[in-house]
């Protein structure tokens, strides 16, 4: 009798996400531990551009009414791989393209994101609680169009976090 092939639904999974406050913003500090899947490997390597989305919400828990939606915000890196110079590249929102000799050194930057800004000082009650929500996925949304109809119907090409939810003082 022959055994079924065990599935790994590889994810992507929060290892620490904080708030941290500066002087003038409030900052997402955050790392996160993921393999990526072979179909997504040969892709990248192909040309196909990846793009890893961080997304967070705040919002700010009421008595007597729904929650107040504070802010949501997105962050995200694209992946690229050049076959002539044979140099990954990632692109961080609103700054410049990096490059990187392997694949694993542009995935270190994938895991661990710089602090990036979530939203301003005057955004966020001095004292208040407020609910954060963080997730990292794969946005197939932002592939180019064929890969966006075989990404539907493929779980290979869905790698994503759950929401991690943790309460935050603003300050």
């Amino acid at each position: 009798m022959l055994a079924a092939p065990a599935v790994h639904a590889a994810e992507i999974e929060i290892q620490q996400a904080q708030l941290i406050a500066t002087e003038e913003d409030y900052r997402l500090a955050s790392s996160f531990s993921f393999e990526l899947k072979r179909v997504l490997e040969d892709a990248l390597n192909r040309g196909v551009p990846l793009y890893f989305t961080t997304d967070v919400e705040l919002n700010r828990p009421r008595w007597y009414w729904f929650d107040e939606n504070t802010v949501s915000a997105s962050h995200t890196i694209r992946l690229s791989y050049n076959v002539l110079t044979r140099q990954y590249y990632a692109t961080v929102e609103g700054s410049l393209r990096q490059g990187f000799s392997s694949l694993d050194d542009v995935l270190a930057l994938v895991r661990r994101p710089a602090r990036w800004l979530v939203a301003d000082k005057e955004t966020l009650k001095a004292g208040a609680n407020y609910q954060v929500k963080v997730r990292m996925r794969l946005d197939v949304t932002q592939l180019p169009k064929p890969f966006q109809v075989n990404a539907i119907n493929d779980s290979d090409w869905h790698l994503s976090s759950s929401w991690k939810t943790f309460t935050y003082k603003a300050e």
